[in-house]
């Protein structure tokens, strides 16, 4: 058998980091068994679907990476086959025409809550309508006898009683499939074999059993995911901060440290090295996936990012943090800020969890002199200190090397002229140089600078 998963996000918003990961498991297996991996767009609710979602759901799927096979299904376009497939229900007497009133529907509906059973509709064995043009909806006739077996990949065997499912609503009156019986026909056309999802569809599953064998199809395996939660061991919120894709990417996190952290929330494959989304294809099991609830934990991901972004490529940050920085200035970067950037990033980028930390890391590099100084570079800007810059100053400029280990020494050399410690050099060198702003160590924030730019920052302030 051949491995088919899916994907089938509803494009009434942004695409949930707990979406991200039930995508990216879906992803994971269908690479592990040589499989297809699909996209279904599952936009059936017309009042709140909209284009912009879906936009934001494809641009963050390929952004983390996980690029599907084949063509994108779009649910709402295949209404027809939907009522097809009702139609063949109707014909195998496993769904019926169901005249009751949206008033009676309901009536009849908390009366069967009342007496703790399942809604039977009174046209399930055959009434006439009440008048030959009746609207009506199309139902599934719910078994009565027997149990409906759910054998979860993940949860275990999940058991319910055939007689504790309604006589779910199929077509409703204007023709129009419900999710229920979408869902079915979709994955079955589209050939899913392994349906991955979050846990909060695990009373779907047996529902749709019923439906598969309604139509006399196969049911698929189902692995139902337990949900995020936030790091209170709650259900995530707003109060948890951001949930959305977009959002961590808009905080500076690489695709590839999302998909590494995302991957670990809730499965274990035995130990605790950071892996790529690639590295864990031959290594990842469903049934490695765990029951409980798994919890953001947000310097856990500072971490795996942090991995990612020391072994990224140089090339590709320095290109994302211009990109960023440009957005931000609403102004392209000069050819000569981008080649300073260049220059740090391989220096910087192993201080840095983030992107953004990144970017306030190089942002002394990008400085325009005159530097206005913060409150604390201008406290240690006394009389003593200029004095004291005017003569490194001079030492600086006559340094036949202008490298980070040569700057150090000269550094280290002059405090002993002084007859002081570097602890009382740095500091007003520092605030000369950034003007408060987060630097490396003093001989890497020279070097950086590079000999005139650096000279002429210290002139400004002495």
């Amino acid at each position: 058998m051949s491995v088919v998963t899916r994907f089938a996000p509803s494009p009434t918003g942004y695409l949930h980091i707990g979406g991200a990961r039930t995508a990216l498991f879906n992803w994971l297996y269908a690479r592990k068994m040589g499989g297809k991996y699909l996209l279904r767009i599952e936009d059936t609710d017309r009042a709140r679907s909209t284009p912009e979602a879906i936009e934001a759901i494809i641009d963050g799927l390929s952004w983390l990476g996980l690029e599907h096979d084949g063509e994108i299904t779009y649910q709402f376009a295949r209404a027809a086959r939907h009522r097809e497939a009702a139609d063949e229900m109707i014909a195998r007497g496993t769904a019926f025409r169901c005249y009751m009133t949206a008033e009676e529907a309901e009536q009849a509906r908390a009366e069967a809550h009342a007496e703790g059973r399942a809604l039977r509709s009174p046209y399930r064995d055959g009434p006439r309508p009440p008048s030959p043009n009746a609207p009506f909806v199309v139902r599934l006739r719910a078994p009565d006898q027997g149990d409906v077996v759910n054998d979860d990949l993940i949860q275990g065997e999940v058991r319910i009683k055939a007689r504790d499912i309604d006589d779910l609503v199929m077509l409703r009156a204007d023709g129009t499939p419900t999710y229920m019986l979408s869902v079915v026909v979709d994955d079955h056309d589209m050939g899913v074999t392994h349906v991955i999802r979050g846990d909060d569809h695990l009373t779907n599953a047996a529902r749709q059993i019923v439906i598969y064998r309604a139509l006399d199809w196969t049911p698929p395996c189902f692995a139902h995911v337990p949900l995020i939660h936030g790091e209170d061991g709650k259900k995530l919120s707003k109060r948890h901060g951001a949930q959305a894709v977009h959002e961590w990417r808009d905080m500076g996190y690489l695709p590839e440290g999302m998909c590494a952290y995302l991957m670990r929330l809730g499965w274990s494959p035995g130990h605790d090295d950071i892996l790529s989304k690639e590295e864990a294809i031959p290594q990842f099991e469903i049934g490695q996936i765990g029951k409980n609830p798994a919890r953001l934990d947000f310097k856990k991901l500072d971490s795996v990012n942090a991995h990612f972004m020391a072994i990224a490529r140089d090339e590709r940050l320095t290109e994302l943090l211009i990109e960023r920085l440009e957005a931000k200035r609403g102004a392209p970067l000069t050819e000569a800020e981008s080649i300073v950037l260049g220059r740090a990033v391989p220096v910087l980028k192993k201080r840095a969890k983030t992107l953004l930390e990144l970017a306030e890391q190089c942002r002394f590099l990008l400085s325009r002199r005159p530097l206005v100084l913060d409150e604390a570079a201008k406290s240690h800007m006394k009389d003593e200190t200029r004095q004291r810059l005017r003569r490194l100053r001079e030492r600086l400029a006559a340094a036949p090397q202008w490298e980070h280990a040569d700057l150090s020494a000269v550094l280290k050399a002059f405090a002993t002229d002084e007859g002081v410690g570097l602890g009382q050099v740095g500091p007003g060198l520092r605030a000369a140089l950034t003007g408060g702003a987060p630097s490396p160590d003093l001989g890497q924030t020279l070097e950086l600078l590079g000999r005139e730019e650096a000279l002429a920052r210290i002139a400004d302030q002495i």
